[in-house]
């Protein structure tokens, strides 16, 4: 396959008017020919969207331990632009969460649609303090011996913890070798998620939401993220989560490198207002997702609506493209098939139209799924 005088953009950096050669779902050349192909002309070529946290959508959840619901995520995905994902989990009991994690190793490798990394483990190891929509009676300190049963069944890509807890260190220490380890639902002061950075934390889960905010005399965890150089940050771009004033001072402290786009949706995303749940807790949609006393549960978004979110407020091109792409491929450690349009890659790619308004054509794995 050979997609012909499209505007791509290159291994993560720039715009360029050139061909891309596919061969066995790889992109093997980026490079003009004079080979017939399918053209492109007055089209955008980005890399597929990867988003790492997600919890469902369009009526199906990565914990209810179904396969027809992980099939149905990743069909909704591939529809809009996401090529590749990680189901997310709630907080819950063992058992529960070994029913998801053994439903999702078996859509791995045969997905309709989006393919799957692994998942992301978003509790039980949080902070009651700043629980958020999380089931609070399911919560335990990190439990090393836990999470090594789990990714046996299916690898955990991101593991969250909140870092103040007990054996947080001590989990950070051996976990940071399996996957990445990322601060969420914590009530930790900047102190402790500094030293949290120096046994191996690297990631920020939803930063802004369920964690300790930046004040003046407490920098809190959010401060302790800005503040670092290496500590990559997940933003829920809704712009109902975060205002638009605080994404784009985000976006600009993070720097072009470090901001990640997640959608942290549920399962209401893509339906009608009403009753849905989230982690077997009821949830209001009603423009957004709320339990009953009004604590915000995930989004209702998708990636390629919080991509446009964040260009009409004035996020530079390159960092939006940036930030649903190649650095959530860094973040989980799969940048090296995928991310960017680069010879040797992955053909997860997105075909649009020059003013970016929605996936035309989507390619996964050089396969074309829309």
């Amino acid at each position: 396959m050979i997609l012909k005088n499209a505007s791509v953009f290159v291994s993560g950096r720039e715009f360029v008017k050139t061909d891309i050669k596919v061969k066995n779902g790889i992109i093997t050349s980026i490079e003009r020919t004079d080979a017939p192909g399918e053209d492109c002309t007055g089209k955008v070529i980005l890399p597929g969207f990867i988003d790492i946290h997600i919890h469902g959508c369009n009526r199906a959840d990565a914990s209810h331990g179904s396969v027809d619901e992980i099939e149905t995520m990743s069909r909704f995905l591939a529809e809009r632009g996401i090529t590749s994902f990680c189901p997310t989990t709630m907080t819950l009991p063992e058992s529960d969460l070994k029913k998801a994690f053994e439903a999702v190793k078996s859509v791995m490798g045969n997905e309709p649609g989006a393919y799957i990394h692994g998942i992301n483990m978003e509790g039980p190891f949080i902070s009651q303090a700043k629980k958020g929509a999380q089931a609070g009676e399911h919560i335990i300190p990190p439990d090393f011996d836990l999470f090594e049963r789990l990714n046996a069944i299916c690898p955990v890509k991101l593991a969250d913890i909140a870092p103040e807890t007990e054996n947080a260190f001590a989990f950070i220490d051996r976990a940071k070798d399996i996957c990445t380890v990322s601060a969420a639902h914590t009530a930790a002061d900047c102190g402790t998620v500094k030293e949290a950075e120096r046994h191996g934390l690297s990631h920020a889960t939803h930063l802004f939401n369920a964690m300790t905010g930046l004040t003046s005399r407490e920098p809190g965890a959010v401060g302790a993220v800005l503040d670092s150089d290496t500590i990559t940050a997940e933003l829920i771009c809704d712009t109902i989560h975060i205002s638009p004033c605080t994404l784009r001072l985000a976006f600009r402290l993070l720097g072009e490198d470090r901001s990640i786009v997640i959608s942290d949706a549920m399962m209401a995303a893509g339906l009608e207002d009403g009753e849905y749940d989230l982690g077997g807790q009821k949830v209001i949609k009603r423009g957004d997702a709320r339990l009953p006393d009004g604590t915000l549960a995930g989004s209702v978004t998708n990636l390629f609506e919080e991509f446009k979110n964040i260009i009409s407020i004035g996020i530079p091109v390159t960092q939006a493209i940036k930030s649903v792409t190649i650095n959530p491929a860094r973040a989980i450690r799969a940048d090296s098939f995928t991310g960017s349009i680069d010879a040797g890659k992955s053909a997860d790619l997105i075909i649009l139209p020059e003013d970016m308004s929605a996936p035309e054509n989507v390619y996964i794995k050089g396969k074309k799924v829309k």
